[in-house]
């Protein structure tokens, strides 16, 4: 271990960042989070510095770094493109005892601001991870996702991703945001293949997160297509399903014997935005059936079930934000999922299950 890992309480401490580029940036605002008061030393500074600065958050020293700057401060950080002042910045800390870390150099460090894993192990520059993020929980990520979201250079990530999963990216990582929703796109799907393409090529660690998993119903099989057509290596990373999460905390077996011997993952929203779907297939005995994106065509999937012959008083289950301290469930029939779904305001992300297996819900339900 050449670390000792240890957290420092720096609320209301002065500290000194030495930099005016993005990376001195993003230190600058993780040291904000912390409580810390903020000094940043250089002649010139990048944008991301100016909200900070206009709400007097950061303290600016424009001037060259000299080893007497050091003085008054209990932590420093290099952060800079000139390895002959980073270099100065460290020993300036260093012969004063002032705790020193400068960004990609761990030699000339005497802290570092660690990843949760360890980040020696293989992620290459210029790939591509694919990762689920699973269905929110941030507990429900899989020891690969967090691994390789703790090396990543640049996150690009969904609507569905919760806010507690993406605090555990690297904190100097970039954040790309390319979320979707019905009918309002933030990044069409052909310009998000093209980014990935493009931060890869530049040599950079790229994690393209996904809500749930990337290979049901997450667009996971396109963007790798178009990886693979460029050459570009990539990985992907399974994440626990919606279906298997949601459920799971909603108390909700997929299957048991005495109800249901299968389960049918469907999604309510097809590419050309139509639900077309093989009805027949789905409105069998003994099975359950869950739907992604099925909220806005409830009205639709309800009566088509039922004039397949699958009875109206069939339980249903609508789970809205699961997995998440806002999880919502709420049990109805066939007949009456649509009333209920108007009345009670119900909004994205949601899952809809139908079948014997909802029965269950009022004995082992125990999330909530």
């Amino acid at each position: 271990m050449d670390f000792l890992p240890v957290f420092l309480d720096i609320r209301g401490q002065p500290c000194l960042v030495v930099g005016g580029g993005d990376a001195a940036a993003r230190k600058a605002a993780l040291l904000l989070r912390s409580g810390a008061q903020v000094t940043v030393q250089a002649p010139e500074l990048v944008a991301g510095f100016a909200a900070d600065l206009d709400m007097a958050r950061v303290s600016r020293r424009a001037t060259v770094f000299c080893d007497e700057d050091i003085g008054g401060f209990v932590l420093a950080i290099a952060a800079t493109d000139d390895d002959a002042l980073n270099r100065a910045v460290a020993s300036a800390a260093r012969a004063r005892h002032i705790p020193v870390n400068v960004v990609d150099v761990p030699a000339l460090c005497s802290f570092i601001v660690p990843s949760l894993t360890d980040t020696r192990l293989a992620f290459g520059g210029g790939e591509v991870a694919l990762v689920g993020a699973g269905p929110g929980d941030p507990d429900l990520l899989t020891f690969r996702a967090l691994r390789l979201m703790q090396q990543a250079d640049v996150v690009v990530y969904d609507r569905l991703v919760s806010r507690p999963i993406l605090d555990l990216v690297r904190v100097d990582a970039e954040r790309i945001y390319a979320g979707k929703e019905r009918a309002k796109h933030t990044l069409p799907q052909e310009d998000i293949n093209r980014l990935l393409v493009r931060l890869a090529r530049e040599g950079k660690r790229v994690v393209r997160l996904k809500g749930g998993d990337p290979f049901i119903f997450g667009r996971g099989g396109e963007e790798i297509d178009t990886l693979a057509a460029e050459g570009i290596p990539f990985q992907v990373v399974p994440g626990i399903t919606a279906a298997s999460g949601c459920a799971a905390y909603a108390g909700i077996p997929l299957t048991h014997r005495d109800y249901s011997q299968s389960v049918v993952f469907v999604t309510g929203h097809l590419r050309d935005g139509s639900m077309d779907l093989n009805w027949q297939a789905l409105a069998q005995p003994r099975q359950t059936i869950v739907f992604y994106m099925g909220l806005v065509g409830v009205d639709v999937l309800c009566r088509e079930l039922k004039a397949h012959r699958m009875p109206g008083a069939t339980p249903a289950a609508l789970i809205q934000q699961g997995t998440t301290p806002q999880q919502r469930v709420l049990v109805a029939t066939l007949d009456t999922l649509p009333e209920i779904v108007r009345r009670s305001e119900v909004k994205a992300p949601t899952l809809i299950i139908i079948g014997e297996v909802v029965r269950l819900r009022e004995t082992l339900n125990w999330f909530n």
